[in-house]
């Protein structure tokens, strides 16, 4: 059977926050078959390393053997990890550029760091500039996050990201033996909206193998219905398009991705249009 994805990219700063991205690439990895890619950022420019020689001699340290123990911790997974320790001044900016030079079609990552303001709300600033620039899908994990082992929950619209999001989540499902939802949601319950979801899940569906799906509408706003069939169906892994990507530099994710990835439970894959 062919896999939804052939080459894997695990972005982490090896803290106690990217635990949960971590053990899923290695899980995904391992029962793949696949090499796994894992890009380390470190935070530096010339400046910093002329005028503090010694706090970059020290981030290089550290850095190092954060890679060493990832590698092990891989190893012991059975995986078989190619890391690269990228320096620079904005993290982001490394995660992409490496997603585009190793051409990995998943980034796994964590979901945000340290709380701060509205944090149950948003995605860290970080994670969501890499969705917002990332040349392939991606996978964002929670600290405590989980290999999914339940249901695949798809959440599709009108556009044309919601055949390709159909197409990933039919992918995973058939991979993993799991069943599959694929879920519209309308804003009023009326007719008028209605027919729309309805059409949007029949657009969606029609290229792939969904007569196994479960097919269901959602009313209210999109985020709340999405999450709310998550729970519904007991789904641990929601498959999403990117939207926003005309808003100012696309550095933030659409409002709806943005809220069901800050607000879910457990893993959630955004999924790139192309």
């Amino acid at each position: 059977m062919k896999h939804p994805f052939s080459r894997l990219l695990l972005a982490t700063e090896h803290t106690e926050f990217d635990l949960g991205a971590e053990q899923v690439a290695f899980t995904m990895a391992a029962r793949c078959g696949l090499p796994l890619h894992a890009i380390l950022p470190v935070v530096s420019n010339p400046e910093y390393e002329v005028v503090a020689p010694h706090l970059a001699a020290q981030a290089e340290r550290e850095a190092a053997a954060k890679i060493a123990e990832l590698t092990r911790s891989a190893a012991s997974s059975s995986v078989s990890l190619v890391p690269r320790i990228r320096r620079g001044e904005e993290p982001w900016r490394e995660i992409v550029a490496e997603a585009r030079e190793c051409r990995a079609d998943l980034l796994i990552t964590r979901r945000r760091g340290k709380r701060g303001l509205l944090a149950n709300l948003l995605v860290g600033e970080m994670v969501s500039k890499v969705v917002g620039h990332s040349p392939c899908s991606v996978l964002m994990v929670p600290r405590t996050g989980k290999m999914w082992s339940n249901r695949i929950l798809a959440a599709v619209d009108h556009s044309d990201a919601g055949v390709r999001v159909a197409a990933i989540a039919v992918a995973i499902a058939d991979q993993c033996g799991l069943p599959l939802t694929l879920v519209s949601v309308a804003p009023q319950e009326s007719p008028h909206d209605r027919a729309l979801a309805e059409a949007a899940l029949a657009r969606a569906s029609a290229p792939h193998n969904t007569a196994r799906a479960d097919i269901r509408v959602a009313t209210g706003r999109a985020h709340e219905g999405i999450l709310q069939a998550a729970i519904q169906t007991r789904a641990d892994l929601i498959v999403l398009g990117r939207r926003g990507e005309s808003g100012i530099d696309r550095l933030m994710l659409g409002g709806t991705a943005q809220k069901v990835i800050g607000l879910g439970d457990g893993p959630v894959l955004v999924v790139t249009g192309t």
